[in-house]
């Protein structure tokens, strides 16, 4: 897979489309999914819209007292902890579904953390690639003898916009030699979703399987926790009254909406043989053109499609986690 495979499908859908929308027409009772951050966001809203069309949905929770009430009145959920920073908690988690489950048709990696302070996690991984990448290629691959017998399962990994930032910063991923950035840190974490979800496409493959990434859009959740007010105003997002922008009104989703790129590449018919491409407004989404006035945010940066750096990546997380 590289940038030339990334021609949008017509799908049918949009940026306003919401996730009970994409799943509309889908048979999806009996089905099993895992989405992490299931309780918060747009993860709220993907396990809100898959429970209601009947899939057993278990949500990996770090703080189980506030998942217990953002998922109250929600049928068919199940909460079990994991803490995506901790490898101990993931290997239990993968474990445990292991031996519980018989199948599962979807693996949703939400769960996330944005632009926060310095931090180490795990063997001393920065926390940004620690969680959003590194944790769930632990849970991933460890899940993997279960995707690869569910025909037809998908996976799906939540990149970002944010991509656009930066490339994989090869010779110092835990930022050891330079000073810590923490939007260089989640451009590379979110470049890191979408090569993960492209090498696991081959892995996959042969079972019938595959993974896609997805950039949600912009929406404001819980993930925009550790930025403050200032720095909201001066990226545009709110105005000086605190309130959102009229940019924000204009562009950002809503949770139910922003539920939806994620739902479409876990269900849609129209993504078979287009493994491991990269997705937004519920289509595959096009090469970012530089000259638009919209590619900041809009379209996929050809370093985030790279096979050759999705496998130079895999090979590092394996070495990572053999060392952790």
């Amino acid at each position: 897979m590289a940038v030339t495979d990334q021609i949008p499908t017509n799908s049918g859908f949009h940026a306003r489309s919401t996730g009970a929308e994409v799943l509309a027409e889908h048979e999806l009772a009996g089905k099993t999914a895992i989405v992490t951050g299931g309780y918060s966001g747009i993860g709220l809203e993907t396990t809100r819209a898959l429970a209601a069309k009947g899939v057993a949905v278990i949500v990996p929770v770090r703080s189980p007292a506030k998942a217990e009430k953002s998922l109250e009145g929600i049928e068919g959920v199940r909460l079990l902890p994991l803490d995506l920073a901790a490898l101990g908690s993931v290997r239990r988690f993968a474990a445990s579904m292991l031996d519980s489950l018989q199948r599962l048709d979807m693996l949703i990696n939400n769960a996330g953390i944005m632009a926060c302070p310095e931090a180490r996690v795990g063997p001393g991984w920065e926390s940004q690639f620690g969680v959003n990448h590194m944790g769930h290629f632990a849970l991933t691959t460890a899940l993997l003898p279960l995707l690869e017998r569910t025909p037809g399962a998908r996976v799906v990994a939540l990149s970002s916009t944010g991509h656009k930032i930066t490339d994989i910063r090869w010779d110092d991923i835990q930022f050891e030699r330079d000073a810590y950035n923490k939007w260089t840190a989640y451009g590379q974490a979110k470049t890191a979703n979408a090569l993960f979800a492209n090498g696991l496409s081959r892995r996959l493959k042969g079972a019938g399987g595959s993974a896609f990434a997805v950039h949600p859009g912009g929406i404001f959740t819980p993930l925009q926790r550790h930025l403050p007010k200032e720095e909201m105003i001066a990226l545009g997002w709110l105005g000086e009254d605190g309130e959102p922008s009229e940019l924000a009104k204009a562009g950002f989703k809503s949770p139910e909406q922003g539920c939806s790129t994620t739902l479409w590449a876990a269900t849609s018919p129209a993504l078979a043989g287009k493994p491991g491409v990269y997705c937004e407004d519920c289509d595959i989404a096009a090469p970012t053109d530089p000259e638009s006035p919209t590619a900041r945010y809009r379209g996929v940066n050809a370093h985030a499609c790279s096979d050759e750096s999705a496998e130079r990546l895999w090979s590092i997380s394996e070495a990572l986690l053999a060392e952790a």
